[in-house]
């Protein structure tokens, strides 16, 4: 049985192109010749999303994202990741701290902009391509990461497969669980719109319909972490007060966002077959 990852960490974090259009408030397509790829990762990686994660309720977003990643990462200094998507740059200064052979991948050459800009000095490899079809070897990475990025790709057991293909030893992706305030997005959706303006719609899934798919490309869920029991969009609203957080800190003491809480962050591990 997968262990679930309780521990707490303390940490801080710190135009295109190509022709385009917005697909039904859920995530952008880029248009290559008659063929069209899924890019939401062009919107994660704007300024105008990076805003969704600034003041005193994106600090504390972060900083639970963090925790969750501390506590999920696999003990391997100086490992080569692979981040899927990463042009939004919440996960940089993890791997920088620790030492980490970085490449971020992208859809468009505009998704590693604000990387660039923010880490001038480091270290990254920089890659764009179809986030479906990844330039790489099978097993050319320790470890393949994606955040904000499977809850809006529609053909996401294709993208799992990928990750599976081109990781070594582990990958480590976020998910909205539908075992949480998630299951009442239909009801919520209208109040998030109207409370956030630029919000999108998302997928929320099951730890029991990821794990599946993973199985079949021999990897197994080795732990997750959830982070959050009252949803994002009232963090956001009440500009993320302190006693929001207080409460949060108390729903993790009884368990309840062990039980409830999203996103999740979960790691899977490759299988050694015997």
């Amino acid at each position: 049985m997968s262990q679930l990852c309780n521990h707490v960490f303390e940490g801080k974090l710190c135009g295109v192109s190509s022709k385009i259009k917005f697909d039904c408030d859920k995530h952008l397509t880029m248009s290559s010749g008659n063929t069209q790829r899924e890019t939401p990762d062009i919107e994660t990686s704007s300024d105008d999303y990076a805003r969704r994660f600034a003041g005193p309720a994106g600090e504390y977003f972060l900083s639970i994202q963090e925790k969750a990643f501390q506590c999920v990462l696999p003990a391997r200094p100086d490992c080569s990741v692979l981040d899927v998507g990463g042009g939004h740059g919440q996960l940089v200064p993890i791997f920088i701290n620790r030492d980490c052979e970085l490449t971020i991948f992208g859809s468009d050459e505009s998704t590693h902009r604000r990387v660039r800009e923010a880490y001038p000095d480091a270290t990254i490899a920089y890659a764009t391509g179809d986030v479906l079809k990844l330039p790489y070897e099978d097993n050319s990475f320790d470890i393949v990461v994606a955040v904000r990025l499977i809850s809006h790709i529609e053909a996401w057991e294709t993208l799992l497969k990928e990750f599976c293909r081109v990781a070594r030893h582990s990958i480590i992706i976020d998910y909205p669980s539908w075992i949480s305030l998630n299951a009442l997005t239909p009801v919520l959706f209208s109040i998030k719109k109207r409370l956030e303006g630029n919000t999108r719609t998302y997928k929320s899934f099951s730890r029991w319909q990821l794990s599946r798919v993973l199985r079949q490309h021999d990897f197994k869920v080795a732990c997750t972490w959830n982070q959050f029991v009252l949803p994002m969009f009232l963090h956001r609203a009440l500009h993320g007060t302190k006693w929001l957080q207080v409460t949060e800190r108390g729903f993790r003491g009884l368990g309840l966002t062990a039980l409830l809480g999203s996103p999740a962050v979960m790691r899977a591990d490759r299988v050694t077959r015997r």
